[in-house]
Protein backbone atom coordinates (compact mmCIF):
# COMPACT_ATOMS: atom_id res chain seq x y z
CA UNK A 1 0.00 0.00 0.00
CA UNK A 2 1.24 3.82 -0.48
CA UNK A 3 -0.20 7.31 -0.44
CA UNK A 4 -1.18 6.88 -4.10
CA UNK A 5 -4.13 5.09 -3.12
CA UNK A 6 -7.76 6.74 -3.32
CA UNK A 7 -8.68 6.71 0.13
CA UNK A 8 -5.58 8.61 0.84
CA UNK A 9 -5.62 11.53 -1.43
CA UNK A 10 -6.54 15.45 -0.29
CA UNK A 11 -10.12 16.38 -0.50
CA UNK A 12 -11.48 20.23 -0.21
CA UNK A 13 -14.41 19.87 1.95
CA UNK A 14 -15.87 23.02 0.53
CA UNK A 15 -13.25 24.95 1.84
CA UNK A 16 -11.69 22.79 4.45
CA UNK A 17 -8.91 20.80 3.31
CA UNK A 18 -8.80 17.55 4.31
CA UNK A 19 -5.31 15.81 4.19
CA UNK A 20 -6.99 12.17 3.15
CA UNK A 21 -10.93 10.76 2.61
CA UNK A 22 -10.59 8.19 5.94
CA UNK A 23 -13.54 10.06 8.08
CA UNK A 24 -14.21 8.82 11.40
CA UNK A 25 -18.12 8.25 11.62
CA UNK A 26 -20.13 9.76 14.60
CA UNK A 27 -20.55 6.62 17.18
CA UNK A 28 -22.02 6.55 20.56
CA UNK A 29 -19.61 4.96 23.24
CA UNK A 30 -21.42 6.06 26.45
CA UNK A 31 -18.38 8.04 28.09
CA UNK A 32 -20.25 11.18 29.43
CA UNK A 33 -20.89 12.11 32.43
CA UNK A 34 -24.73 11.08 33.55
CA UNK A 35 -25.00 14.36 35.32
CA UNK A 36 -25.47 17.15 32.92
CA UNK A 37 -24.20 14.98 29.88
CA UNK A 38 -20.99 16.78 29.58
CA UNK A 39 -18.25 15.25 28.16
CA UNK A 40 -14.76 13.89 30.18
CA UNK A 41 -12.58 16.11 28.55
CA UNK A 42 -8.98 14.06 29.52
CA UNK A 43 -11.45 10.77 28.30
CA UNK A 44 -13.00 12.80 25.04
CA UNK A 45 -10.49 14.79 24.82
CA UNK A 46 -7.29 11.25 24.38
CA UNK A 47 -9.93 9.30 22.43
CA UNK A 48 -10.46 12.15 19.60
CA UNK A 49 -6.72 12.85 19.82
CA UNK A 50 -5.72 9.52 18.87
CA UNK A 51 -7.38 9.53 15.99
CA UNK A 52 -6.82 13.01 15.06
CA UNK A 53 -5.10 11.90 11.41
CA UNK A 54 -8.92 11.22 10.12
CA UNK A 55 -9.76 13.14 7.40
CA UNK A 56 -12.72 14.22 9.27
CA UNK A 57 -13.66 13.24 12.55
CA UNK A 58 -17.48 13.33 13.30
CA UNK A 59 -18.57 13.54 16.96
CA UNK A 60 -20.67 10.81 18.75
CA UNK A 61 -24.40 11.86 18.29
CA UNK A 62 -24.96 15.00 21.11
CA UNK A 63 -28.13 15.73 22.25
CA UNK A 64 -29.60 19.71 21.66
CA UNK A 65 -31.85 19.66 24.65
CA UNK A 66 -33.25 17.69 27.08
CA UNK A 67 -36.26 16.15 25.22
CA UNK A 68 -33.70 14.60 22.66
CA UNK A 69 -32.10 12.35 25.28
CA UNK A 70 -32.61 9.11 25.06
CA UNK A 71 -29.47 6.97 25.81
CA UNK A 72 -27.53 7.25 29.04
CA UNK A 73 -23.87 8.66 29.30
CA UNK A 74 -23.98 10.17 26.02
CA UNK A 75 -22.88 14.30 25.51
CA UNK A 76 -25.39 17.30 24.49
CA UNK A 77 -24.39 20.69 23.31
CA UNK A 78 -27.35 22.66 24.85
CA UNK A 79 -25.92 23.90 27.94
CA UNK A 80 -22.91 26.33 29.19
CA UNK A 81 -20.91 23.27 31.08
CA UNK A 82 -21.47 21.35 27.69
CA UNK A 83 -19.70 23.97 25.89
CA UNK A 84 -16.93 24.39 27.44
CA UNK A 85 -15.55 21.08 28.01
CA UNK A 86 -16.86 20.51 23.82
CA UNK A 87 -14.73 23.28 23.59
CA UNK A 88 -11.98 21.92 25.53
CA UNK A 89 -12.21 19.07 23.63
CA UNK A 90 -11.56 20.70 20.20
CA UNK A 91 -8.51 22.22 21.59
CA UNK A 92 -6.83 19.55 21.76
CA UNK A 93 -7.95 17.71 19.04
CA UNK A 94 -7.12 20.49 16.69
CA UNK A 95 -3.50 21.14 18.48
CA UNK A 96 -3.15 17.56 17.07
CA UNK A 97 -4.03 19.18 13.46
CA UNK A 98 -7.30 17.63 13.24
CA UNK A 99 -10.65 18.52 12.04
CA UNK A 100 -14.06 17.65 13.81
CA UNK A 101 -17.95 18.40 13.29
CA UNK A 102 -20.56 17.69 16.14
CA UNK A 103 -23.02 15.31 15.05
CA UNK A 104 -26.50 17.13 16.23
CA UNK A 105 -29.23 14.16 17.79
CA UNK A 106 -32.88 14.24 19.40
CA UNK A 107 -34.08 10.41 19.24
CA UNK A 108 -37.14 11.30 19.75
CA UNK A 109 -39.78 8.44 19.80
CA UNK A 110 -36.24 6.06 20.83
CA UNK A 111 -36.37 7.47 24.41
CA UNK A 112 -38.15 6.92 27.68
CA UNK A 113 -39.93 8.31 30.56
CA UNK A 114 -37.09 7.63 32.61
CA UNK A 115 -35.21 10.00 30.50
CA UNK A 116 -37.60 12.96 31.22
CA UNK A 117 -38.85 13.00 35.24
CA UNK A 118 -42.13 10.41 34.02
CA UNK A 119 -42.85 12.27 30.77
CA UNK A 120 -43.40 10.57 27.45
CA UNK A 121 -40.96 11.14 25.14
CA UNK A 122 -41.82 13.37 21.82
CA UNK A 123 -42.20 12.04 17.89
CA UNK A 124 -44.20 12.88 15.27
CA UNK A 125 -46.79 10.32 16.15
CA UNK A 126 -48.20 8.35 18.69
CA UNK A 127 -46.76 5.24 17.66
CA UNK A 128 -44.70 3.13 20.14
CA UNK A 129 -41.54 1.66 17.93
CA UNK A 130 -42.06 -1.66 19.98
CA UNK A 131 -38.14 -1.62 20.44
CA UNK A 132 -36.11 -1.05 23.79
CA UNK A 133 -34.38 1.91 25.04
CA UNK A 134 -31.01 1.62 27.14
CA UNK A 135 -32.11 3.62 30.50
CA UNK A 136 -30.20 4.35 33.80
CA UNK A 137 -31.90 1.27 34.95
CA UNK A 138 -30.90 -1.18 32.13
CA UNK A 139 -32.98 -1.96 29.11
CA UNK A 140 -36.40 -0.93 29.29
CA UNK A 141 -39.32 -1.40 26.47
CA UNK A 142 -40.32 1.41 24.38
CA UNK A 143 -43.39 3.31 25.34
CA UNK A 144 -46.25 5.14 22.99
CA UNK A 145 -45.08 8.55 22.77
CA UNK A 146 -46.53 11.87 22.61
CA UNK A 147 -47.64 13.15 19.70
CA UNK A 148 -45.65 16.76 18.87
CA UNK A 149 -47.34 19.43 18.23
CA UNK A 150 -47.03 22.17 15.98
CA UNK A 151 -45.39 24.27 19.39
CA UNK A 152 -43.28 21.56 19.72
CA UNK A 153 -42.02 21.36 16.64
CA UNK A 154 -41.16 25.13 15.91
CA UNK A 155 -39.31 24.93 19.55
CA UNK A 156 -37.12 21.61 18.37
CA UNK A 157 -36.09 23.62 15.56
CA UNK A 158 -34.99 26.02 17.54
CA UNK A 159 -33.08 23.66 19.67
CA UNK A 160 -31.60 22.85 16.30
CA UNK A 161 -30.87 26.23 15.91
CA UNK A 162 -29.39 26.81 19.49
CA UNK A 163 -26.91 24.02 19.18
CA UNK A 164 -26.05 24.69 16.00
CA UNK A 165 -24.52 28.00 17.52
CA UNK A 166 -22.83 26.34 20.39
CA UNK A 167 -21.62 24.31 18.08
CA UNK A 168 -19.39 27.50 17.21
CA UNK A 169 -18.93 28.76 20.17
CA UNK A 170 -16.70 25.42 21.24
CA UNK A 171 -15.08 25.83 18.39
CA UNK A 172 -16.24 23.00 15.92
CA UNK A 173 -15.38 22.88 12.14
CA UNK A 174 -18.73 21.79 11.73
CA UNK A 175 -21.85 20.33 12.50
CA UNK A 176 -23.65 16.95 11.01
CA UNK A 177 -27.81 16.78 11.45
CA UNK A 178 -28.64 13.23 12.37
CA UNK A 179 -31.55 12.92 10.59
CA UNK A 180 -30.58 8.52 10.32
CA UNK A 181 -31.20 5.53 12.31
CA UNK A 182 -34.79 5.75 13.37
CA UNK A 183 -34.53 8.54 14.95
CA UNK A 184 -36.56 11.65 15.04
CA UNK A 185 -36.40 12.94 11.83
CA UNK A 186 -36.47 9.40 9.73
CA UNK A 187 -39.80 9.53 12.29
CA UNK A 188 -40.97 11.99 10.52
CA UNK A 189 -40.23 10.99 7.50
CA UNK A 190 -41.68 7.42 7.48
CA UNK A 191 -44.91 6.68 6.64
CA UNK A 192 -45.22 3.77 9.21
CA UNK A 193 -44.22 6.51 12.04
CA UNK A 194 -45.38 9.56 10.59
CA UNK A 195 -49.36 9.40 10.22
CA UNK A 196 -49.88 13.16 10.89
CA UNK A 197 -52.64 15.13 9.16
CA UNK A 198 -51.02 18.50 9.26
CA UNK A 199 -48.55 20.16 7.31
CA UNK A 200 -45.79 17.69 8.84
CA UNK A 201 -47.75 14.60 7.56
CA UNK A 202 -49.28 12.57 4.42
CA UNK A 203 -47.18 14.07 1.16
CA UNK A 204 -43.73 13.86 0.66
CA UNK A 205 -43.17 17.43 0.56
CA UNK A 206 -44.89 17.64 3.97
CA UNK A 207 -43.00 14.77 5.78
CA UNK A 208 -39.63 15.95 4.87
CA UNK A 209 -40.65 19.60 5.87
CA UNK A 210 -39.68 19.45 9.36
CA UNK A 211 -35.68 18.39 8.12
CA UNK A 212 -35.98 21.97 5.47
CA UNK A 213 -37.15 23.82 8.69
CA UNK A 214 -34.25 22.57 10.83
CA UNK A 215 -31.66 23.30 8.19
CA UNK A 216 -33.25 26.89 7.34
CA UNK A 217 -32.66 27.88 10.59
CA UNK A 218 -29.26 26.20 11.67
CA UNK A 219 -27.87 28.02 8.60
CA UNK A 220 -28.52 31.50 9.95
CA UNK A 221 -25.78 30.54 12.49
CA UNK A 222 -23.19 28.64 10.81
CA UNK A 223 -22.25 28.78 6.64
CA UNK A 224 -23.82 25.93 4.80
CA UNK A 225 -20.53 25.00 4.20
CA UNK A 226 -20.29 24.00 7.40
CA UNK A 227 -23.27 21.80 7.62
CA UNK A 228 -23.56 17.68 7.45
CA UNK A 229 -26.05 15.55 7.27
CA UNK A 230 -27.09 12.28 7.42
CA UNK A 231 -29.82 9.96 6.11
CA UNK A 232 -30.33 6.12 6.01
CA UNK A 233 -32.35 5.41 2.92
CA UNK A 234 -32.60 1.42 2.92
CA UNK A 235 -33.41 1.31 6.92
CA UNK A 236 -35.63 -1.40 7.70
CA UNK A 237 -36.68 -3.68 10.78
CA UNK A 238 -34.56 -1.28 13.32
CA UNK A 239 -36.00 0.57 16.15
CA UNK A 240 -39.60 0.08 14.36
CA UNK A 241 -38.88 1.76 11.26
CA UNK A 242 -40.81 -0.10 8.22
CA UNK A 243 -39.98 0.83 4.42
CA UNK A 244 -43.01 1.03 2.39
CA UNK A 245 -43.39 1.95 -1.50
CA UNK A 246 -42.72 5.56 -0.64
CA UNK A 247 -40.11 5.22 1.33
CA UNK A 248 -37.13 5.37 -1.46
CA UNK A 249 -38.94 8.42 -3.45
CA UNK A 250 -39.12 10.50 0.05
CA UNK A 251 -34.99 9.83 0.13
CA UNK A 252 -35.23 10.87 -3.68
CA UNK A 253 -36.63 14.02 -3.58
CA UNK A 254 -34.76 14.86 0.24
CA UNK A 255 -31.07 14.37 -1.37
CA UNK A 256 -32.63 15.62 -4.81
CA UNK A 257 -33.59 19.16 -2.71
CA UNK A 258 -30.53 19.30 -0.70
CA UNK A 259 -28.49 20.37 -4.19
CA UNK A 260 -30.04 23.81 -3.45
CA UNK A 261 -27.79 23.90 -0.49
CA UNK A 262 -24.37 24.54 -0.46
CA UNK A 263 -23.69 21.87 2.17
CA UNK A 264 -20.39 20.13 3.26
CA UNK A 265 -21.27 16.90 2.56
CA UNK A 266 -24.21 14.47 2.54
CA UNK A 267 -23.97 11.41 4.64
CA UNK A 268 -25.69 8.36 3.58
CA UNK A 269 -25.69 4.74 5.43
CA UNK A 270 -25.71 1.83 3.19
CA UNK A 271 -28.29 -0.94 4.32
CA UNK A 272 -27.26 -2.01 7.95
CA UNK A 273 -28.98 -5.67 6.96
CA UNK A 274 -30.29 -7.70 3.91
CA UNK A 275 -32.95 -5.52 2.41
CA UNK A 276 -32.66 -7.80 -0.98
CA UNK A 277 -35.83 -9.19 -0.54
CA UNK A 278 -37.93 -5.95 0.43
CA UNK A 279 -39.18 -4.69 -2.85
CA UNK A 280 -38.71 -1.08 -2.27
CA UNK A 281 -35.70 -1.01 -1.12
CA UNK A 282 -32.11 0.45 -3.19
CA UNK A 283 -29.53 -2.21 -2.16
CA UNK A 284 -26.36 0.10 -3.82
CA UNK A 285 -27.27 3.52 -1.60
CA UNK A 286 -23.84 5.02 -3.29
CA UNK A 287 -24.71 3.89 -6.70
CA UNK A 288 -28.28 4.84 -6.39
CA UNK A 289 -27.65 8.53 -4.68
CA UNK A 290 -24.46 9.62 -6.71
CA UNK A 291 -26.20 10.45 -10.07
CA UNK A 292 -28.81 12.66 -7.73
CA UNK A 293 -26.28 14.66 -5.58
CA UNK A 294 -24.01 16.76 -6.88
CA UNK A 295 -22.07 17.81 -4.03
CA UNK A 296 -19.71 16.09 -1.78
CA UNK A 297 -21.59 12.39 -0.63
CA UNK A 298 -19.95 10.66 2.14
CA UNK A 299 -20.80 6.77 2.48
CA UNK A 300 -20.45 4.49 5.24
CA UNK A 301 -21.66 0.64 6.70
CA UNK A 302 -19.91 -2.09 6.24
CA UNK A 303 -16.23 -0.63 4.44
CA UNK A 304 -12.65 -2.23 4.49
CA UNK A 305 -10.27 -0.59 3.20
CA UNK A 306 -10.59 -2.42 -0.17
CA UNK A 307 -13.91 -1.64 -0.71
CA UNK A 308 -13.27 2.33 0.16
CA UNK A 309 -10.61 2.70 -2.10
CA UNK A 310 -13.20 1.34 -4.99
CA UNK A 311 -16.15 3.01 -4.13
CA UNK A 312 -14.35 6.52 -4.44
CA UNK A 313 -12.14 5.30 -7.63
CA UNK A 314 -15.43 4.35 -9.51
CA UNK A 315 -16.94 7.81 -8.38
CA UNK A 316 -19.86 6.84 -6.41
CA UNK A 317 -18.72 8.61 -3.25
CA UNK A 318 -16.21 11.64 -2.10
CA UNK A 319 -15.11 10.79 1.34
CA UNK A 320 -15.76 6.79 3.39
CA UNK A 321 -16.45 6.84 7.12
CA UNK A 322 -15.37 4.03 9.29
CA UNK A 323 -17.18 3.08 12.52
CA UNK A 324 -16.28 -0.33 14.67
CA UNK A 325 -12.78 -0.27 12.59
CA UNK A 326 -11.88 3.38 13.94
CA UNK A 327 -12.74 2.08 17.61
CA UNK A 328 -9.79 -0.47 17.68
CA UNK A 329 -7.36 1.20 15.49
CA UNK A 330 -7.02 5.07 16.34
CA UNK A 331 -4.00 5.10 13.63
CA UNK A 332 -6.46 3.59 11.02
CA UNK A 333 -5.36 6.12 8.13
CA UNK A 334 -1.84 5.42 8.53
CA UNK A 335 -2.69 1.25 8.90
CA UNK A 336 -4.03 1.66 5.52
CA UNK A 337 -1.29 3.24 3.85
CA UNK A 338 1.41 1.34 5.57
CA UNK A 339 -0.26 -1.92 4.97
CA UNK A 340 -0.56 -2.63 8.91
CA UNK A 341 -3.20 -5.35 9.47
CA UNK A 342 -6.13 -3.89 11.48
CA UNK A 343 -7.25 -5.38 15.42
CA UNK A 344 -10.14 -6.40 16.42
CA UNK A 345 -12.78 -4.15 18.54
CA UNK A 346 -14.00 -5.84 21.66
CA UNK A 347 -17.48 -4.93 21.79
CA UNK A 348 -18.21 -6.15 25.72
CA UNK A 349 -16.50 -2.24 25.95
CA UNK A 350 -18.24 -0.05 22.87
CA UNK A 351 -20.63 1.49 25.87
CA UNK A 352 -18.98 1.05 29.43
CA UNK A 353 -17.18 3.68 31.47
CA UNK A 354 -13.78 4.38 31.18
CA UNK A 355 -10.68 3.79 29.40
CA UNK A 356 -11.16 0.35 28.57
CA UNK A 357 -11.68 -0.25 25.49
CA UNK A 358 -11.90 3.47 24.22
CA UNK A 359 -8.65 4.58 24.89
CA UNK A 360 -6.01 1.55 25.53
CA UNK A 361 -6.12 0.40 21.83
CA UNK A 362 -2.38 0.86 20.81
CA UNK A 363 -1.41 2.32 17.49
CA UNK A 364 0.80 -0.01 15.55
CA UNK A 365 2.55 2.36 12.92
CA UNK A 366 5.43 4.79 13.09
Amino acid sequence: MSKDQALLQPYNLNGLELPNRVVMAPMTRSRADNEGNVPMVDLHGEYYKQRASAGLIISEGSQVSEEAVGYIHTPGIYTDAQVEAWKKVNDIVHQEGGRIFIQLWHVGRMSHPDFHNGKKPLAPSAINPNSKSYTPEGFKDTVTPQEMTLEDIKRTVQDFKKAAENAVKAGFDGVEIHSSNGYLFHQFFNGTSNTREDEYGGSIENRARFLFEVLEEVKKVIPERKIGLRLNPSLNGIFGMTMDEETIPTFDYIVNKLNDYDLAYVHLSEPFNDVSDIPYAVENIAEHYRPIYKGTLMINAGFDQEKGNKVIEKGNADLVAYGKPYISNPDLVERFEQGVELSDWDEDTFYVPGKKGYTDYPKKTK
